[in-house]
């Protein structure tokens, strides 16, 4: 079934709260608030969890890089990585190459907390993506990388 377009402009809803953003930020939230809950039975945070899920995918990113695709600020992005590093769970040099970057890596210890910690978070994930039918769950992920890319414009 072909589901209809509509020619109107689009108008936000009278009620705040049944905005698009709205809607966006309270997902965005709860999810926050169910990943910390699995995160911090491993001593971890989501910064810190997205950092090691980055490294392991890409070993070598550079702080800036981590802050960009964690969303934090570089200077916050610094503080998880020195955390991180300070708990053994990753390892970077003491000085830069060239330039300032300093890759960092995961650790055998921190490619094992990673391993204890996924399975929790991809749970989270689960129950999230359980709450929408099969067959809209691709529409979604491209709907939500289109407003992205429109807003980084």
């Amino acid at each position: 079934m072909k589901e209809s377009v509509s020619t109107e402009p689009f108008r936000p809803a009278d009620d705040v709260t049944h905005h698009v953003g709205y809607l966006l930020k309270r997902a965005q939230a709860a999810l926050r608030g169910a990943m910390d809950k699995v995160l911090r039975e491993h001593g971890l945070t989501v910064p810190q969890y997205a950092t090691l899920e980055l490294l392991a995918q890409h070993p070598g990113m550079s702080n800036a890089d981590l802050a960009r695709a964690t969303f934090v600020t570089r200077q916050s992005g610094n503080v998880v990585l020195r955390g991180l590093q300070e708990a053994g769970l990753i390892t970077r040099p003491a000085t830069a190459d060239h330039g300032r970057a300093r890759p960092a890596r995961l650790t055998d210890e921190g490619q094992a907390r990673l391993a204890a910690v996924q399975g929790a978070v991809y749970a989270v994930e689960q129950r999230m993506v359980e709450a929408i039918p099969p067959q809209r769950v691709a529409a979604l992920l491209a709907d939500l990388e289109r407003i992205a890319v429109t807003l980084e414009d």
